[in-house]
Protein backbone atom coordinates (compact mmCIF):
# COMPACT_ATOMS: atom_id res chain seq x y z
CA UNK A 1 0.00 0.00 0.00
CA UNK A 2 1.22 3.14 -1.05
CA UNK A 3 1.93 5.19 2.12
CA UNK A 4 1.16 8.62 0.69
CA UNK A 5 -2.14 7.21 -1.09
CA UNK A 6 -4.88 9.76 -0.72
CA UNK A 7 -7.02 8.49 2.18
CA UNK A 8 -10.62 9.51 1.75
CA UNK A 9 -14.18 8.95 3.39
CA UNK A 10 -16.80 7.93 1.89
CA UNK A 11 -20.66 9.16 3.30
CA UNK A 12 -23.51 8.20 1.47
CA UNK A 13 -27.05 6.81 3.31
CA UNK A 14 -26.67 4.45 0.10
CA UNK A 15 -25.07 1.36 0.90
CA UNK A 16 -24.65 0.54 -3.20
CA UNK A 17 -23.31 3.80 -3.79
CA UNK A 18 -20.72 3.66 -0.89
CA UNK A 19 -19.63 0.19 -2.30
CA UNK A 20 -19.75 1.46 -5.87
CA UNK A 21 -17.34 4.66 -4.59
CA UNK A 22 -15.22 1.70 -2.57
CA UNK A 23 -15.01 -0.09 -6.15
CA UNK A 24 -13.47 2.65 -7.67
CA UNK A 25 -10.83 4.03 -5.37
CA UNK A 26 -9.53 0.04 -4.52
CA UNK A 27 -8.65 0.43 -8.27
CA UNK A 28 -6.32 3.41 -7.75
CA UNK A 29 -2.56 2.79 -5.85
CA UNK A 30 -2.84 6.64 -4.82
CA UNK A 31 -6.09 6.38 -2.88
CA UNK A 32 -7.56 4.19 -0.96
CA UNK A 33 -10.98 4.28 1.31
CA UNK A 34 -10.15 4.59 5.16
CA UNK A 35 -13.75 5.12 6.48
CA UNK A 36 -17.59 5.60 5.66
CA UNK A 37 -20.50 6.82 6.88
CA UNK A 38 -24.21 6.99 6.54
CA UNK A 39 -25.37 10.23 7.58
CA UNK A 40 -23.95 13.86 8.71
CA UNK A 41 -23.17 12.95 12.27
CA UNK A 42 -21.70 9.69 11.93
CA UNK A 43 -19.66 11.76 8.89
CA UNK A 44 -18.13 14.12 11.41
CA UNK A 45 -17.03 11.70 13.79
CA UNK A 46 -15.37 9.31 11.61
CA UNK A 47 -13.59 12.94 10.32
CA UNK A 48 -12.41 13.22 13.99
CA UNK A 49 -11.65 9.66 13.99
CA UNK A 50 -9.43 9.09 10.97
CA UNK A 51 -8.82 12.53 9.18
CA UNK A 52 -9.02 11.90 5.64
CA UNK A 53 -7.50 14.29 3.10
CA UNK A 54 -10.67 14.21 1.26
CA UNK A 55 -14.40 13.51 1.98
CA UNK A 56 -16.71 12.20 -0.37
CA UNK A 57 -20.10 13.88 0.66
CA UNK A 58 -23.77 13.25 0.10
CA UNK A 59 -26.04 16.25 0.41
CA UNK A 60 -29.73 14.60 0.86
CA UNK A 61 -29.61 12.22 3.98
CA UNK A 62 -31.80 11.84 6.60
CA UNK A 63 -31.01 13.40 9.95
CA UNK A 64 -28.27 15.70 9.99
CA UNK A 65 -27.50 16.38 6.11
CA UNK A 66 -25.11 16.92 3.82
CA UNK A 67 -24.66 20.75 4.08
CA UNK A 68 -24.65 20.93 7.86
CA UNK A 69 -21.90 18.18 8.02
CA UNK A 70 -19.99 20.18 6.26
CA UNK A 71 -20.26 23.54 7.70
CA UNK A 72 -19.03 21.35 10.99
CA UNK A 73 -16.67 19.61 9.12
CA UNK A 74 -15.13 22.95 8.11
CA UNK A 75 -15.40 24.30 11.46
CA UNK A 76 -13.37 21.52 13.49
CA UNK A 77 -10.87 21.95 10.50
CA UNK A 78 -10.84 24.68 8.34
CA UNK A 79 -8.64 22.71 6.20
CA UNK A 80 -10.87 20.04 5.08
CA UNK A 81 -11.41 19.20 1.66
CA UNK A 82 -14.51 18.02 0.73
CA UNK A 83 -16.05 17.03 -2.37
CA UNK A 84 -20.23 17.09 -2.73
CA UNK A 85 -21.80 13.80 -4.39
CA UNK A 86 -25.36 14.78 -5.06
CA UNK A 87 -27.98 14.11 -7.62
CA UNK A 88 -29.00 17.40 -8.15
CA UNK A 89 -27.59 20.44 -10.11
CA UNK A 90 -29.09 23.10 -8.89
CA UNK A 91 -27.62 26.40 -8.14
CA UNK A 92 -28.47 27.29 -5.08
CA UNK A 93 -27.09 23.88 -3.47
CA UNK A 94 -24.32 24.37 -5.62
CA UNK A 95 -23.94 27.70 -3.94
CA UNK A 96 -24.90 26.57 -0.33
CA UNK A 97 -22.39 23.98 -0.34
CA UNK A 98 -19.51 26.05 -1.70
CA UNK A 99 -20.54 28.10 0.84
CA UNK A 100 -20.56 26.03 3.56
CA UNK A 101 -16.69 24.90 2.38
CA UNK A 102 -16.94 22.82 -0.24
CA UNK A 103 -14.30 22.85 -2.43
CA UNK A 104 -15.79 20.09 -5.42
CA UNK A 105 -19.18 19.19 -6.63
CA UNK A 106 -20.10 16.50 -8.27
CA UNK A 107 -22.99 14.81 -10.14
CA UNK A 108 -23.68 11.40 -8.96
CA UNK A 109 -23.97 10.74 -13.09
CA UNK A 110 -20.88 11.96 -13.35
CA UNK A 111 -19.47 9.49 -10.69
CA UNK A 112 -17.33 6.78 -12.92
CA UNK A 113 -16.43 9.45 -15.81
CA UNK A 114 -14.92 12.42 -13.27
CA UNK A 115 -14.78 11.33 -9.49
CA UNK A 116 -10.98 10.06 -9.17
CA UNK A 117 -9.70 13.87 -11.40
CA UNK A 118 -12.23 15.64 -8.64
CA UNK A 119 -10.28 13.59 -5.97
CA UNK A 120 -6.97 14.34 -7.24
CA UNK A 121 -7.83 17.99 -7.68
CA UNK A 122 -9.59 18.71 -4.95
CA UNK A 123 -6.19 16.69 -3.01
CA UNK A 124 -4.25 19.48 -4.70
CA UNK A 125 -6.00 22.27 -3.44
CA UNK A 126 -7.79 22.97 -6.67
CA UNK A 127 -12.02 23.61 -7.17
CA UNK A 128 -13.84 21.33 -8.91
CA UNK A 129 -17.00 22.24 -10.47
CA UNK A 130 -18.89 20.79 -13.45
CA UNK A 131 -19.43 22.99 -16.40
CA UNK A 132 -23.08 22.44 -16.40
CA UNK A 133 -23.67 23.58 -12.72
CA UNK A 134 -21.01 26.24 -13.15
CA UNK A 135 -23.39 27.65 -16.16
CA UNK A 136 -26.34 27.42 -14.13
CA UNK A 137 -24.33 29.62 -11.16
CA UNK A 138 -23.67 32.31 -13.49
CA UNK A 139 -27.23 32.16 -15.26
CA UNK A 140 -29.00 32.77 -11.89
CA UNK A 141 -26.27 34.55 -9.66
CA UNK A 142 -28.55 37.97 -10.39
CA UNK A 143 -31.94 36.65 -9.28
CA UNK A 144 -33.17 37.37 -6.23
CA UNK A 145 -33.11 35.37 -3.38
CA UNK A 146 -36.18 33.49 -1.98
CA UNK A 147 -36.45 34.38 2.08
CA UNK A 148 -36.44 32.12 5.34
CA UNK A 149 -40.34 32.57 5.19
CA UNK A 150 -40.68 32.11 1.90
CA UNK A 151 -39.01 28.69 1.60
CA UNK A 152 -41.37 27.70 4.40
CA UNK A 153 -44.09 28.15 2.89
CA UNK A 154 -42.68 26.44 -0.58
CA UNK A 155 -42.01 23.62 1.94
CA UNK A 156 -45.93 23.43 2.82
CA UNK A 157 -46.61 23.89 -0.69
CA UNK A 158 -44.57 20.65 -1.88
CA UNK A 159 -46.44 18.63 0.68
CA UNK A 160 -49.62 20.13 -1.23
CA UNK A 161 -51.55 22.38 1.21
CA UNK A 162 -53.75 25.30 0.51
CA UNK A 163 -53.19 28.73 0.69
CA UNK A 164 -55.39 27.95 4.34
CA UNK A 165 -53.46 25.08 5.28
CA UNK A 166 -50.51 26.57 4.90
CA UNK A 167 -51.53 29.73 6.99
CA UNK A 168 -52.75 27.23 9.89
CA UNK A 169 -48.97 25.52 9.84
CA UNK A 170 -46.99 28.65 9.23
CA UNK A 171 -49.11 31.03 11.99
CA UNK A 172 -49.78 33.20 9.39
CA UNK A 173 -53.28 35.11 7.96
CA UNK A 174 -54.48 33.80 4.73
CA UNK A 175 -53.94 36.81 3.14
CA UNK A 176 -50.14 36.91 3.70
CA UNK A 177 -49.21 33.47 2.18
CA UNK A 178 -51.54 34.36 -1.04
CA UNK A 179 -48.38 37.32 -0.92
CA UNK A 180 -45.67 34.82 -0.22
CA UNK A 181 -46.82 32.80 -2.91
CA UNK A 182 -46.72 35.98 -5.47
CA UNK A 183 -43.29 37.01 -4.44
CA UNK A 184 -42.22 33.45 -5.18
CA UNK A 185 -43.77 32.91 -8.40
CA UNK A 186 -42.79 35.77 -9.32
CA UNK A 187 -38.66 35.42 -8.45
CA UNK A 188 -38.77 32.06 -9.51
CA UNK A 189 -40.39 32.66 -12.86
CA UNK A 190 -43.11 30.60 -12.25
CA UNK A 191 -46.69 30.43 -14.05
CA UNK A 192 -48.19 28.45 -11.03
CA UNK A 193 -48.10 26.91 -7.89
CA UNK A 194 -46.97 23.29 -9.52
CA UNK A 195 -44.23 25.07 -11.61
CA UNK A 196 -42.86 26.88 -8.47
CA UNK A 197 -42.61 23.61 -6.51
CA UNK A 198 -40.65 22.06 -9.56
CA UNK A 199 -38.12 24.50 -10.74
CA UNK A 200 -37.22 25.01 -6.35
CA UNK A 201 -36.55 21.74 -6.77
CA UNK A 202 -34.45 21.48 -9.66
CA UNK A 203 -32.53 24.69 -8.65
CA UNK A 204 -32.09 23.45 -4.84
CA UNK A 205 -34.20 26.04 -2.82
CA UNK A 206 -36.07 23.06 -1.24
CA UNK A 207 -35.34 19.24 -1.43
CA UNK A 208 -37.31 15.86 -1.88
CA UNK A 209 -36.74 15.29 1.91
CA UNK A 210 -37.53 18.74 3.37
CA UNK A 211 -39.65 17.72 6.08
CA UNK A 212 -42.66 21.54 6.24
CA UNK A 213 -42.06 23.48 9.20
CA UNK A 214 -42.60 26.88 10.42
CA UNK A 215 -41.50 29.01 13.56
CA UNK A 216 -44.29 30.12 15.39
CA UNK A 217 -45.60 33.28 15.61
CA UNK A 218 -48.21 35.74 12.96
CA UNK A 219 -46.33 38.06 10.64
Amino acid sequence: MNAAAIRLLAVDDHPLMRQGIASLIMSQPDMRLVAEAADGDEALQQYRNHRPDVVLMDVQMPGSDGIEAIETIVADDPGARIVVLTTYEGDVQALRALKAGARGYLLKNMVRKELLDAIREVHAGKRHIPTAVAAMMGLHSYGEALSPRELQVLRQLKQGGTNRQIADALCLSEDTVKTHMKSILSKLGATDRTQAVVIALQRGFISIVDTPSGPPGRR
